[in-house]
């Protein structure tokens, strides 16, 4: 008798510890179930990708930087290695002809702009390159110094020159195949730019626009300046400041680049991405409960 009574003690003692183990998993679940929806929420909050961090012209603050009013448009200056197409106006029909052409130098600006001209009316016979020196030579007056100036003093230099053996005179001076390059972010390649002034939006146009996943936060501009030095320029391209700063114009040679999200690999750019994510989370969750419930507490209450 005393035997049984220490087996049904054992027995008694036994399921006490089979209920205590089966509240500690419980409890465990419950804390995982926690733990899993503490670290989503900042998943999910992370990584939408919202209005905030595409749209353009945004006004400054809670995030968006703000910039001077610097706008100042900065005429390209002149350098070695640079392609002039140079056009001489003037009422000797014959030096006209042989400065220009016969067919007079007629091509387009946005052709002159973009090309080289050996297929239209040899107009690449008129296109000077500018040497290390950062000189051009030119017929009728040799050699002249145009490094470090913008077309339009380059238009007053030759126009000076050329008085002295053709006059009147008028001279037009365009720099040929004029390119800017976009990487990472909004693309890759090398575009013309088709009209003497450009900003970044035409720019980011001409190559595609930004990507979905672009961080627009982080644009960079990469300019060698005329001394030979490189710098680096970087803004914030949804600030609606752009318009009035220095970022506004870009230059000939220019690289534009913009890096991608930090948040591209679990980024979600739609309401139906987050309810889906959400959705099997939850799904996750019941799956890990029911194992454990079935697998790990269910067998002992037999």
């Amino acid at each position: 008798m005393a035997k049984c009574v220490f087996i049904s003690a054992d027995i008694l003692s036994f399921q006490q510890k089979m209920i205590s183990l089966q509240d500690n998993m419980r409890n465990t679940v419950r804390q995982y179930h926690k733990l899993l929806f503490l670290l989503l929420v900042p998943v999910l909050l992370g990584s939408c990708l919202t209005a905030k961090h595409v749209n353009y012209f945004q006004p400054p603050g809670h995030g968006i930087a703000s910039y001077a009013d610097t706008l100042d448009f900065e005429d390209y200056a002149i350098r070695p290695g640079d392609k002039l197409y140079i056009r001489v106006y003037t009422t000797n029909e014959e030096t006209y002809k042989v400065l220009n052409g016969f067919n007079g130098g007629s091509a387009s600006y946005y052709y002159l702009m973009n090309n080289t001209g050996s297929s239209y009316g040899n107009q690449d016979l008129y296109t000077y390159r500018v040497d290390t020196a950062g000189c051009i030579r030119y017929p009728m007056i040799d050699t002249v110094k145009v490094v470090g100036l913008t077309t339009r003093e380059a238009k007053h230099a030759l126009e000076e020159r050329l008085r002295s053996v053709i006059n009147p005179v008028s001279v037009v001076v365009i720099i040929s195949q004029r390119q800017f390059s976009v990487i990472g972010g909004a693309g890759t390649g090398r575009f013309f730019m088709q009209k003497e002034k450009v900003t970044i939006y035409e720019a980011l146009a001409m190559a595609g626009n930004a990507q979905e996943y672009a961080d627009r936060s982080k644009v960079r501009i990469i300019r060698t300046l005329p001394n030979g030095q490189t710098i680096v320029k970087k803004f914030d391209l949804r600030s609606a400041d752009i318009i009035n700063s220095e970022f506004y114009y870009i230059q000939p040679d220019d690289i534009i680049y913009i890096q991608m999200l930090n948040e591209q690999v679990f980024a979600m750019n739609s309401f139906a991405a987050v309810l889906s994510t959400i959705a099997s989370t939850i799904g996750f969750g019941v799956f890990i409960y029911s194992f454990v419930n079935n697998y790990l507490v269910q067998p002992f209450k037999k």
